[in-house]
């Protein structure tokens, strides 16, 4: 028997509430994974229809898709080895692909009636909405379904976190994801909104090394502990 619509719909707003719920995943992991995908493309389409010179495939949405491939592949590999409870690789998607419809908060066209600076402004806004969302629900499904602990959970969560800032610093393209994630289509002067990036990736910078330690340690407990 299929599962029901409704149920989805019920698991994917108890989550964006951070409520408590029970997703039938083991048993119907395929459904779940189905509306998953459809709201990521959702929001990735949202994310740049009114973009004036975007991509095909961003166009289509694809990038977004492959996006939450790429993240949760990411997270399940980080967070593996610190021996969490209920990890799959097929949940750790599902999540993700769950938080994906916060970033329908892009696909507001507040280019068409607003001014220039006053739309940028509003895209950082939703920036920071989004990610700070993201990195809460994040915090929640290590906390409650993987069952870490608070240092763990810190750690799993800062960690991927500032290796992907300090990468992004590594390569100068900190701007450039900057401009695409809020939304900046011309080149102006936003020294605010500038000056808050540039303190994310000085922190990200110094934390990295920090988290890596802090990670290390928490690997060898967690094998620690489990050894026989």
């Amino acid at each position: 028997m299929s599962l029901p619509l409704r149920k989805i719909l019920e698991d994917q707003r108890d989550l964006l509430l951070f409520r408590p719920f029970k997703p039938a995943i083991k048993d119907r992991w395929l459904a779940y994974l189905a509306w998953g995908l459809l709201a990521t493309w959702l929001a990735g389409i949202g994310r740049y229809w009114d973009h004036p010179s975007a991509n095909w495939w961003q166009y289509a949405g694809l990038g977004s898709v492959a996006y939450v491939f790429v993240l949760a592949t990411f997270l399940w590999l980080i967070v593996a080895p610190l021996r969490p409870r209920n990890w799959s690789f097929i949940g750790v998607l599902i999540f993700v692909t769950l938080t994906s419809l916060p970033a329908l908060l892009y696909a507001i066209p507040v280019e068409k009636f607003m001014s220039l600076q006053a739309a940028q402004t509003a895209n950082v806004i939703f920036l920071a909405i989004v990610a700070s969302w993201r990195v809460a629900l994040l915090v929640v499904f290590l906390k409650r379904s993987a069952g870490l602990t608070a240092t763990g959970v810190v750690v799993a969560s800062l960690l991927p976190l500032t290796i992907i800032v300090t990468a992004l610093a590594a390569l100068n393209l900190e701007k450039a994801v900057f401009e695409i994630m809020g939304g900046n289509m011309q080149q102006t002067q936003n020294d605010a909104a500038y000056f808050i990036l540039l303190i994310i990736t000085v922190l990200s910078v110094v934390l990295s090394p920090i988290m890596l330690i802090l990670y290390c340690m928490l690997v060898y407990q967690a094998r620690k502990t489990r050894t026989p």
